[in-house]
C-alpha cells in the first residue's frame, strides 16, 4: 500500500557524516518492507531550534540526536521523559501529532539490552559495577544500572570533579575513586564498563590496571571502533565474559524506529553487518 505521506526520520549532529544510524535504520526499513527514509542531518548549534521547528512541516516524524546537541534539546522540547530528565540528555525525538516535540533518552535502555544479549547470565544484583568515565554516556549507564538493581556504582574519571558531580546527582549508591586508584575498583566489581573514548581508534589507550579482573566478571566497552578494544582483549584473556559496544548503538535505535515507522525491529546478526558496512 502506498502512503499518502512518506515518514521521514534522521540523525542530527555536527559532524554527522560518520554516523552509522542511517545504515541501521535503512536496513530495518528494507527488512520490514516499509516506506520511509532516514537521513544524516548536519546541523550547527545555532540552527538547532529553527531546524527542529521546521522538520515536522517537511514530513519528519522523529530524529535521533547526537553530539553536540543532546543537552540543548532538553531546553527546546515541549515534553521530556523522566529518564531523559534524569540522564540530562536527549537522543531520541518524536514529532507528535499534536504538534509537540517529545524528547527521550534510549541510551540506557540500549546499554542494558546489549548486556542482556551479550552476557545473559549477568544478574544486576550480583555485585557492584565499576564505571570508567563521567560524561553523558556514563550518566545514561549509571542511571540504567541503578534502575536495573545494581547495588553500587564504583566510579572513576580522569577529572575527579566530574565524577563527584555524578555522585551528587545519583546519590550514595555511587562511590568515587581517584583516577590513579581506578584499578582497585576492578577487583570489587561484578561488571566493568568503559564509557570513555579511551581505546578508540585515534585515541589514547585505557591504561587502568586490570590485574584484579576475575573470571566471573562481565566486561563491556562502549567503544566499538575497534570492536575488540584492549580492555576487552585483556578481559577475554582473564576468562571474563565480554560484550562489545556496537550492540548498544543498535539496541538504543529500536524504540525510536518503532515509534516513527510503526514496526519493532529485531537486533540480529544482519543488523550488526549493516552497521559495519
Amino acid at each position: 500500500m502506498s502512503l499518502a505521506k512518506i515518514p521521514l526520520a534522521g540523525v542530527i549532529g555536527s559532524p554527522i557524516a560518520h554516523s552509522k544510524s542511517p545504515q541501521i535504520h535503512g536496513h530495518w526499513l528494507k527488512t520490514h518492507g516499509l516506506q520511509g527514509a532516514y537521513i544524516p542531518l548536519h546541523v550547527e548549534p545555532d540552527d538547532l531550534r529553527q531546524t527542529l521547528e521546521v522538520m515536522p512541516k517537511m514530513g519528519f516524524v522523529g530524529a535521533n540526536v547526537t553530539i553536540p546537541h543532546k543537552e540543548a534539546v532538553i531546553e527546546i522540547a515541549d515534553i521530556i521523559t523522566d529518564r531523559a530528565a534524569m540522564i540530562g540528555a536527549v537522543n531520541t525525538i518524536t514529532f507528535r501529532a499534536d504538534g509537540k516535540i517529545q524528547g527521550d533518552n534510549t541510551d540506557g535502555y540500549g546499554f542494558i539490552e546489549n548486556l542482556k544479549a551479550g552476557a545473559p547470565d549477568w544478574v544486576p544484583s550480583a555485585g557492584p559495577a565499576c564505571v570508567f568515565g563521567a560524561g553523558g554516556a556514563a550518566r545514561a549507564v549509571i542511571w540504567s544500572l541503578l534502575d536495573a538493581g545494581v547495588p553500587e556504582i564504583l566510579l572513576s574519571n580522569r577529572t575527579r570533579e566530574r565524577a563527584e558531580r555524578l555522585r551528587s546527582v545519583f546519590g550514595n549508591r555511587v562511590t568515587v575513586y581517584d583516577w590513579s586508584q581506578a584499578g582497585t575498583m576492578v577487583g570489587h566489581a561484578a561488571l566493568v564498563v568503559n564509557t570513555t573514548s579511551l581505546g578508540m581508534i585515534g585515541k589514547s589507550e585505557l591504561r587502568v590496571p586490570l590485574s584484579g579482573l576475575r573470571a566471573d566478571t562481565v566486561v563491556t566497552d562502549l567503544v566499538y571502533a575497534p570492536l575488540k578494544t584492549s580492555l576487552l582483549a585483556a578481559a577475554e584473556a582473564a576468562g571474563c565474559v565480554t560484550v562489545d559496544g556496537l550492540g548498544m548503538l543498535l539496541h538504543q535505535a529500536v524504540p525510536g524506529f518503532e515509534r516513527w515507522f510503526g514496526a519493532r525491529p529485531i537486533v540480529d546478526h544482519e543488523t550488526r553487518l549493516a552497521a559495519l558496512r
